[in-house]
Parts: structure tokens; sequence; C-alpha cells
């Protein structure tokens, strides 16, 4: 059952980002998962917003603004992660990929996650990620990992220049 458990919370981080994904807000958990085909607004009262580093929600927050008034709506497919909710998206990792080494290109340990310390968002749908890619810059908001479109975090400050993105969340 556990097994079963962390392969359907895998599929809600990756369904979300799915083209096709609904709005509706859903119920939100203790946990900071969002289910999945849905995300939510960064105005939204979640867990997963509620428990993010305040400078990178007013950042997605302002980009949200912004992209709206570009017809591009920006929604959040994941933010804030309970250690437990990580360490059950990387099992399911591992058995979908066969290794921990695998795994780690596309989940991170709860040691080692932006989303448990609340310093990462995951942002959708695919128009959405790729206006923040070359927006980004403009609140801080960089893309992390070149395999993630979607993953980002606070790598720069306002105006400044976005570090390349590392090629995979392993590194």
């Amino acid at each position: 059952m556990s097994r079963l458990r962390a392969t359907i919370g895998l599929a809600v981080v990756l369904a979300a980002c799915a083209p096709g994904a609904t709005s509706a807000p859903p119920e939100p958990t203790a946990e900071g998962d969002i289910p999945a085909h849905s995300s939510i607004s960064p105005h939204d009262d979640h867990p997963a917003l509620a428990r993010l580093d305040p400078a990178l929600l007013a950042a997605v927050r302002q980009a949200t603004e912004d992209a709206r008034r570009s017809g591009i709506e920006l929604r959040v497919t994941s933010g804030w992660r309970s250690a437990d909710y990580q360490r059950r998206l990387l099992d399911a990792a591992i058995a979908k990929h066969g290794s921990l080494e695998e795994a780690r290109r596309w989940v991170a340990t709860p040691e080692g996650s932006a989303h448990v310390t609340g310093e990462a968002v995951d942002i959708g749908p695919t128009d959405a990620a790729d206006w923040l890619i070359r927006n980004g810059d403009r609140y801080g908001l960089c893309q992390t990992y070149a395999n993630e479109m979607w993953h980002f975090e606070l790598r720069t400050t306002p105006g400044g220049q976005c570090p390349a993105p590392l090629p995979d969340a392993g590194g």
C-alpha cells in the first residue's frame, strides 16, 4: 500500500503539470500536496503556499499579475511539501526508475528538496512556465533544472541574470 501511495503522489506532481490540468481549487492538506490534474492560484489559501518563503510567494504573485496582463495564467502545481510527502514522491520515483540515482534526476531527497524548505514552486500550465522562463528574472525567479521547465526558485535579485539551470535535480 505504501508503494501505491507513493506512486500516486508522484503522479500528482507530474499530472498537475500536464496540459489540461484544471484550475478548480483542490482541498488543502497539511502535507502541501495538490491533487492530480489540478492547480491553485498563487492567491489561494493553501498550505502549499502558506509555508513558502514570503519573498518567493511575493515574487510569484507579482509575476502572476504581470503574466495575466499578457494573457497568460500562472498556476501553482506544487509549492511547499512536507518531508514525509517528499519522501513518498522519492520512493515512487525509485520504484518507477529502478534506482535512487536515476530517481534523483527527477525528485530530490527530503533533506535536499527546496520544496520542503519552502524555497521552490512549480508552475503550470506549459505556456505559463514558458512565460516565466522568459520573464522570471524580472522577479528573481529562475528555472532551476533544465529537465523541469516548471520548477522555479529565487536565484537572482529582481532584474538580475538567472544562472544557467542545472541539468537535473541530481546536480
